[in-house]
Parts: structure tokens; C-alpha cells; sequence
């Protein structure tokens, strides 16, 4: 699979090689990225572009950002390199909309982490992509996982949209009862604590859910501490039972950094389960869920919960993840599924 992706451009080489103006749509840490990986390859872009109802008068970068109305009249034909994230119907439609217009490129940055999933970096692992795409366990997850390398590499955004599928179809793979233990790593405010109710039709046997942002934690207690059998804890999830630094994600709750002024306490999974057995796990903790699962390997190893996995927090993570999980449990069938979102967010591994 690898070898064949090779052999096309990475969005990266298509910028450093295209004539037309290049606008920036986006304003956030994405956008900063985006223009970090351009300036070394000195890509410069032209201009600056967001949503009619975020421009007021603003600047970023130096750049004063406008309307979409405003760059059609400055610049007869543009390319638009998409930095933000979003999960919103309305927003993926729009944007659906717009690139009937107008060319999009989405060079795409990493949640965690500084590496770019660009030619070196596809010579460097692509051995350890092609044995992680042998281990999906169907043509489906598969054309997901090949999809997702080429939206990664390429920046086009069919890549994204032809491999998408509902949650109705990733939870048939799990195939959740009323009976479930169920861990929640990365609670957030209780989101994916909803949609575990709904697809057990609030039919359980515990819920144990994590959240190490102090703030997040008393959001989450506020919507889900009166629910029966459910243990909310204010940790984060590690590979052992610690203390580490965090820092703010900007409304997301709060990701580990050692750069961060925050020090939350940790714990792992093995440790959890002493006291619950766990049939379900849920690990959506912002770029640690290697480490995360590093840390319930005899969980994994003896009773083989069904887990539903992010892996696209960090580049290694569509080959680290599968491959070690596979390593822990060789019984494990591993399904890939891409969820609405733009950029190539929401994208899980379920593992049965």
C-alpha cells in the first residue's frame, strides 16, 4: 500500500510547487502549524480567510483576516488550505459547498506530537503501515485505513469523505449488551458517557469514567454523578500509577505536557480493573493512548474487553496502535472506522 501511495504527491510537495495564491482558512493551533511546516519549506500564502460570522476586522499573522466574498474579489482563482477541525454537520457541508467552488488542500498537522506525515516520514515507517493495514479485520477497514494514509499524504479531501461511515455501524461491531463494565478514559463532560446509554438503551452493570481537568471533572459530575453504578474519578490514565504535568487545551479539558503548570495524578488501567472487571473501554485521551494501553496489558492479555480506540492524535498511531494491541491479544479483531469530521478526527479503532 505504501509503495503505491509513494508514487503520488504529498500535499507538501504540491504547495511548494503551485502558482496560484494560497489562502489559509483557519485562525487556531492548527493554523499555526500549518504555517510553521510552510515557512520551512517557504511556502509563503497570500491571505487569510474565515467563516462570514468569525470576521471582524481581525488580524493573524499579519494577515487581516476576511470572507470568503472578500478573497473571491481579490484574487480571480486561489487555492484554500484548510487548518481547522470540525465535527458539525452544517460545517462539513459547507465546506462540501465550497470545495465545488474552489480548490481545498488540507495539509494536514498532527493533534500530539511534531511530526509530519509526509515522503520521509512514509520511507521511514512505511514497513510498519503495510503490516498495520494487514491486520484489519475486514475490506472495509482496510479502504479506511488506506484512505486515511492517503488523505494524510495527499491533503485531498475525497480521501476523507469516501471512507466515512455512522457510529450506528462501528457500535454493531462492538455489539455492546446491558451487561457491560464499562471505562470511560477521557470523559470529557460526559459526551461518550451518552452515547454508551444510547447504544446500551441505558442498560449497564457500571460505568467508571476519568477526567483529570479539574474544571471538566465538576462539568462531568454536574451532568452524570446521579447516574446509578457510575464512579467518576478526577485522574488522567497512564501507564502506571503516578503524578504528571498538564496544560490546558483550550476548552478540551486538559492534555499531558511536561511543559504544563497543572500536576494531576495519574492511574492505569490494570490498576482500575482490581477493583471492576471491564467489558468495554473507551480511550479517547489526546495523543497518550499508546501509553495508555501499555498500561492494561493483562487486562487486554487475560479477558479481552472490546475497546474503541482514537488513532489519529499522533502519525505512529494508525501502525502503533493495532500492532500492539494485536502483540497483547493476537485474538483481537481490529476494525478501522472514519466518523463525520474534517480533518481525519474521530477515526477508531474497535477492537473485539
Amino acid at each position: 500500500m505504501v509503495d503505491q501511495l509513494l508514487k503520488e504527491k504529498s500535499v507538501w510537495e504540491n504547495l511548494m510547487e503551485v502558482k496560484k495564491p494560497l489562502v489559509l482558512y483557519g485562525m487556531g493551533d492548527g493554523a499555526d502549524r500549518v504555517l510553521k511546516e510552510l515557512s520551512l519549506l517557504h511556502v509563503k500564502i497570500s491571505a487569510v480567510m474565515a467563516s462570514d460570522s468569525f470576521v471582524r476586522g481581525q488580524s493573524f499573522h499579519g494577515f487581516t483576516v476576511k470572507t470568503l466574498s472578500q478573497i473571491e474579489q481579490e484574487f480571480p482563482d486561489f487555492i484554500i488550505l484548510l487548518a481547522f477541525g470540525s465535527g458539525r454537520t452544517e460545517v462539513i457541508d459547507d465546506i462540501r459547498r465550497l470545495a465545488g467552488k474552489h480548490k481545498i488542500l488540507v495539509p494536514s498537522v498532527p493533534v500530539a506530537g511534531e511530526c509530519i506525515f509526509n515522503r520521509s516520514y512514509l520511507l521511514k515507517n512505511g514497513t510498519e503501515i503495510d503490516q498495520a493495514y494487514s491486520l484489519m479485520a475486514d475490506e472495509q477497514s482496510k479502504k479506511v485505513f488506506e484512505c486515511m494514509c492517503r488523505f494524510e499524504f495527499t491533503g485531498e479531501l475525497h480521501c476523507l469523505f469516501e471512507m466515512e461511515s455512522s457510529k450506528d455501524e462501528a457500535f454493531k461491531i462492538l455489539a455492546l449488551t446491558s451487561k457491560e463494565n464499562y471505562l470511560d478514559l477521557g470523559a470529557y463532560r460526559g459526551d461518550t458517557i451518552d452515547e454508551f446509554l444510547k447504544y446500551t438503551c441505558g442498560q449497564y452493570n457500571s460505568i467508571t469514567a476519568l477526567e483529570p481537568d479539574i474544571k471538566t471533572y465538576r462539568k462531568l459530575c454536574e451532568a452524570k454523578g446521579d447516574l446509578p453504578n457510575t464512579n467518576l474519578i478526577n485522574k488522567g490514565i497512564w501507564s502506571h500509577n503516578t503524578h504528571v504535568c498538564m496544560k490546558s487545551n483550550k476548552g478540551k479539558g486538559s492534555v499531558i505536557d511536561s511543559k504544563g503548570d497543572n500536576v494531576a495524578a495519574v492511574t492505569n488501567i490494570d490498576s482500575l480493573a482490581k477493583e471492576t472487571a471491564f467489558t468495554y473501554i473507551k480511550i479517547d485521551v489526546e495523543g497518550v493512548e499508546f501509553i495508555a494501553i501499555s498500561g492494561g496489558s493483562m487486562l487486554l492479555k487475560e479477558k479481552k474487553p472490546k475497546l474503541n480506540v482514537a488513532c489519529y492524535h499522533r502519525c505512529a498511531d494508525i501502525y502503533r496502535l493495532p500492532a500492539m494491541i494485536k502483540k497483547i491479544n493476537p485474538d483481537y479483531k481490529i476494525y478501522m472506522r472514519h466518523h463525520p469530521y474534517i480533518p481525519c478526527w474521530d477515526t477508531n479503532l474497535y477492537c473485539v
